[in-house]
Parts: structure tokens; sequence; C-alpha cells
């Protein structure tokens, strides 16, 4: 139980026991992020790398529509079931959830060249960082902005289905620039909103805030990666 004085600032600037706690669990949040794209990229190279998964999904194609199946099962059991499982179960589905995601991701190996790949990772890397500080120490509220972009992925996703169809590289185009814009936004209120939960939860409920962080963080680095591979990714062909 804390005490009444963890919320007030200490003497000659010393941290509070808040702002620790908060800093504590932004490092744990972070830390498995790090960790679940090494061990979704790790799974997409073995992917790429072993003939037999590749001959497997050449021939099965439908087993792709199961993966993203699984995947949103994962997401949506993990985020909606967080507070009932215990802390290592949440874990435990988060790096399966990193390891699946691995495999739907291996393709863009094939499509994509390697050092394309590897420069689009580091400007999503910086475009993420530069944003999730912003996040973390903007002091402006930035809930109504986060309303209005979670609505226009709804749109945008409704537009990525009807493209499907139609098959518009001009569209494709528009959706990955609006893409890009929807998940810079999100990253900043994603993690100014688990810098807020992490403000108010109790101690012994971090661990599973940190996992259910790291998962909201590590899907707005993967989308904007995706978006921004169609316009710095070269294709191998």
């Amino acid at each position: 139980m804390r005490n009444s004085f963890d919320s007030y600032p200490g003497r000659y600037g010393e941290p509070t026991g808040l702002s620790v706690q908060v800093s504590r669990v932004m490092m744990r949040v972070y830390f498995k992020m790090f960790l679940a794209l090494i061990v979704s990229g790790l799974t997409a190279w073995f992917c790429a790398s072993s003939p037999a998964v590749i001959s497997t999904f050449a021939t099965h194609s439908w087993l792709m529509w199961i993966v993203v199946a699984v995947e949103l099962v994962l997401v949506m059991s993990i985020s909606g079931a967080v507070n009932r499982m215990s802390g290592s179960t949440a874990t435990l589905l988060f790096y399966l959830f990193a390891i699946v995601n691995g495999l739907m991701l291996f393709p863009i190996i094939f499509a994509y060249s390697g050092v394309s790949i590897a420069k689009t990772f580091f400007i999503t890397a910086g475009v993420f960082g530069a944003m999730s500080v912003y996040g973390y120490f903007t002091n402006q509220d930035l809930s109504r902005f986060g309303s209005i972009l979670v609505m226009c992925l709804i749109g945008l996703f409704i537009v990525i289905l009807v493209n499907v169809f139609l098959k518009s590289s001009t569209l494709e185009w528009i959706i990955s620039a609006v893409g890009v814009l929807i998940f810079i936004g999100l990253t900043a209120w994603d993690t100014q909103q688990v810098r807020r939960m992490a403000e108010s939860m109790p101690g012994e409920n971090t661990g599973k805030l940190a996992t259910l962080g790291a998962l909201t963080l590590y899907l707005d680095f993967i989308n904007l990666f995706l978006f921004l591979l169609n316009f710095f990714g070269n294709s191998r062909n």
C-alpha cells in the first residue's frame, strides 16, 4: 500500500514514488515491445529460410487466413481478458502473438529487398520513437485526437477491403499515406494512455499493464512499418 506522500514531489528534486513507478512500467513496456519485435523478426527470417514452410504456404494459400484469424483471437484475448488472467499468461500470449505475426510477415522478405526493409525499419523506429516521446512528455490531452484517429482507422480498414476488389494502385498510395498519418498519431496517443494508466493503476497490476501497453505499441510500430514500406521499400522484381 502506497502512502499519501507518494504523490508529492521529493525534496531537492528527488523523483516521487509515483514517477518512479511510471518510469518502471514504461521501461517494461518498451522492453517487452522490443523483444516482441525481435521474436517476430527471427520468426519471419526462419520461415523465409525454410523451404518446407515456403512450400507449405505456397501450396496452401488458405493457411494465411488461418494465421490472420489466430492473430485476431490472440489480440482480442489479451486486450479483453488481461485482467482475468495471470501476468505470466498474458506475457506468454503476447509473445505467441509475436511469433504468429512473424509468420504472417515473412512474405515481405521475398517482395522487398533486404536493404529497403532495413532502411524502412530504421525510419519507422525514428518516427515511432519521436512520437512516443512526444506522447509521454506532452501536457496536451490527446484523448480527443485519439477518438478521431480510431474512427479514421475504421474508415481506412473499410477502404482497404474495397481496394482488395478494385486493385487501384492510386488508391493504394492514398491508403498508405493516410495509414502513416493515423499510426503516427496513434503512437503518441497510445503512449499517453499507457502512462496515464500507469499513474492510476495499483503496483500489483503493472505487469499486466506492461504487456497490454507493449501489445498496443507493437501494433502501432508494425502497422507504421508496413505503410512506410509502400513508400521506401524497393521491390525485388
